[in-house]
């Protein structure tokens, strides 16, 4: 219980509250002390102000015989890639990392609400996902049965397999949508079109989640351009039910 302990205040505390509601709310769906059609997403029910579905919509996963392997592969996502975001590229600067999973999250429940999705934790976690793989896109990880690729081809890879394998493949579309604009808002814009950043940490926030020292400071940094990239070369290159990937050599 002391290891237990160690480790779960080792984890980054937005990735620690995530892991945490995305679990308890889980068990108590799955032992009926919450019903878990008060935990998903329905229009009608938002309408008369239970409001509280837009975010129990991202953490409530449905377990059963046939879901339970495929939600432990979604807790794996979400920890390994939320936890290497926060602690590397947003490490010293929650507000921003705060401010990147709201407008996920936004974004995930208009399409939920739209496309009538009732649950959106996967899309949720491939789009935390997905950033990680462009801001890392050079970086080997493995797949299963041993197969390598850049990080930046992991998305389609978990997309193609999950395709293969149950038929489905629209989450994890909607995931990489979500990725994929943020990234370019965030990013890519501002970065490689010279356009202006469209996307702001709100100052509550930052007053908040103040930055910490030894952070790098601003929101909307691009990633670090390889020697001798010209300005103008693109960064951008175009679920996940079974796969997962590692960096190799890494934790």
């Amino acid at each position: 219980m002391s290891d237990f302990g160690d480790w779960y205040r080792s984890v980054p505390r937005f990735t620690r509250a995530w892991f945490t509601g995305t679990v308890a709310l889980t068990l108590l769906g799955r032992f009926g002390l919450i019903s878990p059609l008060n935990l998903i997403l329905l229009f009608e029910p938002v309408k008369r102000f239970q409001i509280w579905r837009l975010l129990t919509c991202v953490l409530y996963y449905p377990l059963s015989p046939q879901t339970g392997f495929h939600y432990l592969i979604n807790l794996y996502f979400l920890y390994n890639y939320s936890r290497r975001l926060e602690e590397g590229h947003y490490g010293g600067r929650p507000a921003d990392y705060v401010f990147m999973l709201i407008f996920n999250w936004i974004c995930c429940v208009i399409i939920g609400l739209v496309a009538d999705m009732p649950l959106l934790m996967d899309p949720m976690v491939l789009s935390v996902l997905y950033i990680w793989c462009q801001l890392n896109k050079d970086v080997i990880v493995t797949f299963w049965f041993g197969t390598r690729f850049k990080a930046v081809f992991l998305p389609w890879v978990l997309l193609g397999f999950n395709l293969v394998m149950s038929g489905g493949g629209v989450m994890e579309l909607v995931g990489i949508l979500v990725g994929h604009l943020y990234f370019f808002l965030a990013f890519k814009y501002p970065q490689e079109l010279g356009g202006p950043s469209l996307l702001q940490t709100p100052a509550f926030l930052k007053q908040w989640f103040p930055d910490e020292i030894g952070g790098v400071h601003g929101f909307g940094v691009p990633p670090e351009r390889p020697p001798g990239v010209p300005r103008g070369a693109g960064i951008f290159r175009g679920g996940h039910n079974w796969g997962q990937g590692h960096v190799l050599g890494g934790n």
